[in-house]
């Protein structure tokens, strides 16, 4: 249970003051009775919530997948460029949402957000053994099977790293599936370039059981945590 001022701040309807500004107005309705206290509580899951006639969607979680353009950064804000969050919709753009491994701005594809600190731990941490696929294309032919074999990269903070045993797919001589635990930063660029090649397209396109399947660049909806426990 939940007091309706707290839950329509959570979601940014107002300041808790607003909010019981907002409620003496009469512009809040449970179950389709003028609410006439802030201190009403109510069950999410259960009471319809109306602010200024429109119903209140709330979620304890929310996991969202994107599929990410090219030229988006995965921040919440940036001065130079667009940010994922530009995707973000309605009902959704209430909700304080989080990146699941982030990807470059020139990396396209299955991007997570969610809300639920404990759910980005489940999706994110290495020890959780959920494999993340990227689609890769290199610039010159290239056997990916060497990336089986261990190596030292540098990571994010310029520090030698051994990455975790990925599991390689070949596609053809310019082009392979990789999968990696980690997601450590310009990881799947690093392993390639530690034998010589360049990765020229990235795209991911899957995070345990969960695929980006044929969503369409740009498009985001919002799925199930268990499809990411694989």
């Amino acid at each position: 249970m939940l007091r309706i001022d707290k839950m329509l701040s959570n979601l940014k309807y107002g300041s808790r003051k607003e909010i019981d500004k907002a409620i003496r107005e009469k512009r809040v309705e449970i179950n389709g009775k003028v609410c006439k206290s802030a201190k009403v509580k109510v069950d999410p899951k259960k009471d319809e919530v109306m602010f200024d006639g429109e119903v209140v969607y709330y979620e304890e979680s929310i996991l969202l997948m994107l599929n990410k353009p090219k030229g988006y950064v995965s921040a919440n804000h940036d001065d130079l460029h667009p940010t994922v969050f530009d995707f973000v919709y309605d009902p959704y753009h209430r909700f304080d949402l989080k990146i699941a491994g982030r990807l470059d701005i020139d990396t396209e594809g299955l991007l997570l957000l969610t809300n639920d600190g404990q759910m980005l731990h489940e999706i994110i941490h290495p020890s959780k053994n959920v494999y993340k696929e990227y689609y890769v294309t290199v610039d010159q032919p290239f056997d990916p099977s060497v990336l089986l074999d261990e190596m030292v990269i540098m990571d994010g903070n310029n520090a030698p790293y051994t990455p975790m045993k990925p599991e390689v797919e070949v596609v053809d001589d310019l082009h392979f599936y990789l999968r990696i635990k980690e997601g450590k930063f310009h990881q799947v660029k690093r392993m390639v370039a530690h034998y010589g090649r360049e990765v020229i397209a990235l795209k991911r396109t899957k995070i345990g059981d969960l695929s980006l399947g044929d969503l369409p660049l740009g498009e985001m909806v919002e799925v199930d945590i268990e499809q990411i426990k694989g």
